[in-house]
């Protein structure tokens, strides 16, 4: 397969980057039957009865650390299962060769990867903050281990975390960083790291997926200095560019700070001119450097003819929004006539470095997903392949090297519908059904979509018809395996949502 035709899952997906931040409205984990006590069973009572169930395990284990439970707790089984299997540290896998390869794009960078996904509810939201009314806080959008505990959603969670480290020479932190004598203060870090979130499932969601995010910072007398340097350079027209070779790569940006896209008020407009020309060059070097390997990969593979090739990437920015980057942008490839996001990058918020206990730096950050990324790099469609233990699929990558993934023979999917009346005064989300088919068929499910909605205009009652798309992808199931299944979400939906099948 072509890398082209890799981003055609891809579609309509909203980078998972660091500085993205957007949160889905989900509803917490649902993922055991509903006790006695509830008749008719609402989704109120339903989520009660799970929370009290979750409250009643006492504790919980995560990665060899027992955390106590309470009220919050919504990480189920399979979530907590995830988090031993450290594919970043799997060397010949897709998503640990794309994590050196951007390593190696950023040598003078300290390199994180291997940072607990338990964190604090402080590091995850309130240290970079994200109101207390944020839906990203809610249970239905992330795994709480309790209250004050969560699995992190984004690897923003560490920055004020990493940055402090630096400031006040924390060696128990700064001593997990490779490659730590370029930043030994970590004034310039990456940080790699699977993250949580609940989602909708499709080939290109999962509800674990890897980020990787960048911070750079600067001593603000140093960036005086250089920012006249580069005042004086633009009156002498040399504006210090890159050109990059327009069979790779279109650059396209008419981007400006403004009032639409404001800088803050503790920086000055020198400073912000400067790290604004900083990061889009060190973003526009390692888009392109990954770029030229997917065009590379796909013309070592023989497919650089193919129709649906596309061996040039027009790349644009585009102003955006971040709760903790100011001005901030969105960087977007053309792919087969759509814009495709893939990172977001910004200034950083002042208020962050002060906290950290460097008022005297100013800085920029980026971030983006590991998945799609390997996704273009690799050619892998299906987002479920990178969890996969096939030898199939593990013994196609080496260390070091990028090639197209040639996917093996295809098992016939299976076409399940659903359909049921919400429950009076329901609180239902479509996060309650992807969380209940992931507890019960796990990665037996390829896909599931609503396919149908109505309000019944006599009674009021709200209808909803959705599509489980079943299908293995390293084995045939039978169709009764699969009745079995679908069986048994049946009635779990009955049990813990309190919907009435039709």
């Amino acid at each position: 397969m072509q890398a082209a035709t890799l981003l055609l899952g891809l579609r309509g997906l909203t980078a998972d980057g660091l500085l993205k931040c957007t949160f889905k409205r989900g509803a917490q984990s649902l993922s055991h039957h509903a006790r006695r006590g509830c008749a008719p069973l609402s989704t109120s009572c339903a989520r009660r009865q799970s929370e009290a169930r979750s409250t009643s395990l006492k504790s919980l284990d995560v990665l060899g650390t027992t955390y106590a439970t309470d009220g919050w707790t919504n990480t189920p089984p399979a979530i907590l299962a995830k988090t031993g299997r450290d594919l970043l540290h799997q060397t010949s896998h897709p998503l640990a060769i794309l994590k050196e390869l951007i390593f190696k794009e950023f040598p003078t960078f300290a390199h994180y990867d291997s940072l607990s996904p338990v964190v604090s509810t402080h590091q995850n939201f309130d240290s970079l903050g994200f109101a207390q009314d944020h839906p990203g806080r809610s249970k239905t959008d992330t795994y709480y281990v309790n209250q004050s505990t969560l699995l992190r959603t984004h690897t923003s969670a560490h920055q004020l975390q990493l940055l402090a480290a630096g400031s006040r020479c924390e060696s128990d932190i700064l001593v997990q960083a490779k490659n730590s004598a370029a930043a030994p203060r970590n004034e310039r870090f990456l940080v790699a790291a699977d993250v949580y979130r609940r989602d909708e499932i499709d080939a290109s969601h999962y509800p674990v997926f890897h980020q990787m995010e960048g911070v750079c910072t600067f001593l603000r007398d140093e960036v005086r200095d250089k920012a006249q340097q580069a005042t004086a350079a633009k009156k002498q027209g040399k504006t210090g560019k890159v050109c990059y070779p327009d069979q790779v790569a279109q650059m396209i940006d008419t981007t400006v700070v403004g009032d639409g896209n404001p800088m803050q008020a503790a920086h000055s407009a020198d400073e912000v001119a400067f790290l604004v020309d900083n990061m889009k060059q060190a973003m526009n070097d390692m888009v392109v450097h990954i770029l030229a390997k997917a065009v590379a990969a796909q013309q070592s593979s023989g497919d650089a003819c193919a129709p649906d090739s596309q061996p040039q990437f027009p790349v644009r920015w585009i102003d955006a929004y971040f709760p903790f980057t100011s001005p901030s942008w969105e960087m977007e490839v053309l792919f087969q006539g759509e814009w495709l996001e893939i990172c977001g990058c910004g200034i950083m918020k002042q208020e962050i470095l002060n906290q950290a206990g460097m008022p005297d730096r100013i800085g920029w950050a980026f971030g983006f997903g590991l998945e799609r990324l390997a996704m273009l790099l690799f050619g892998v469609q299906d987002i479920r392949l990178f969890w996969s233990s096939d030898p199939r699929f593990a013994s196609q990558f080496s260390p070091g090297r990028i090639n197209s993934f040639r996917p093996f023979s295809r098992h016939p999917s299976c076409a399940k519908d659903v359909s049921f009346w919400l429950p009076a005064e329901s609180t239902f989300h479509e996060n309650d059904i992807m969380d209940l088919v992931r507890e019960t068929a796990g990665d037996l499910v390829e896909g599931v979509k609503l396919i149908d909605s109505f309000t019944h205009p006599k009674t009021g009652k709200g209808s909803r018809c959705y599509r489980i798309n079943y299908c293995s992808m390293d084995r045939n199931v039978t169709n009764e395996e699969i009745n079995g299944v679908q069986e048994l979400v049946r009635k779990r939906m009955v049990e813990q949502l309190g919907v009435t099948l039709r």
